[in-house]
């Protein structure tokens, strides 16, 4: 008699596409074309907005992020399902590209998808704090931390020599608040459609 068990739901493959379209942009070195630019977005191509979260200064600035990405899976992930973190990670690089756009006219080009991996882990910390209120308080309460010290003090010592370049620390600011801004709207939806 076979015991094995059959698996009920699929693996999330929302971060590995993610880790995978960052890869193959970092392999085709589009990171120029496909970057926040200032002037570009005033000319109309609203796009790179999205885009330039998704391209890395080099290898090393692309792992760190790709860690980053694993982390989150590892701790948080199971605070949403797949399509509410595509959400998620769409309305945090949104609020990166606006909020760089709108409220930081001193970056004129940026690339890096820690500004996301802000609001992922806002977002997911936020959405798991019932099942894991101690641990999820905690990571809130890091993480936050870690983003008023960046407005304060600048980046946190040594981030810039293993990216190799400047840390835009505006871009973690407005994607963690778009983060939180998303799994408030995802709570209040859920809270709306339970009614």
């Amino acid at each position: 008699m076979n015991t094995a068990k059959i698996p009920t739901e699929i693996p999330h493959l929302v971060p590995f596409l993610v880790g995978l379209l960052c890869l193959a942009l970092q392999l085709v070195g589009l990171e120029e074309a496909v970057r926040f630019d200032r002037a570009s977005v005033a000319e109309g191509h609203v796009w790179l907005l999205l885009t330039g979260n998704f391209v890395h200064l080099g290898w090393s600035h692309f792992v760190m992020n790709m860690l980053g990405l694993g982390l989150i899976y590892w701790v948080v992930w199971d605070s949403y399902r797949d399509l509410e973190w595509i959400l998620i990670l769409i309305l945090s690089a949104l609020g990166v590209g606006l909020g760089l756009y709108f409220f930081s006219p001193d970056i004129h080009w940026y690339v890096g998808f820690s500004g996301i991996l802000h609001g992922l882990i806002l977002a997911g910390a936020l959405g798991g704090l019932k099942r894991y209120p101690k641990t999820h308080v905690l990571l809130l309460t890091v993480t936050i931390a870690k983003l008023v010290w960046e407005q304060w003090y600048g980046p946190v010592p040594g981030s810039e020599s293993n990216v190799g370049g400047k840390v835009a620390v505006d871009s973690h600011l407005y994607g963690g608040i778009a983060g939180l801004v998303a799994a408030g709207g995802i709570y209040f939806f859920k809270r709306y459609r339970a009614r």
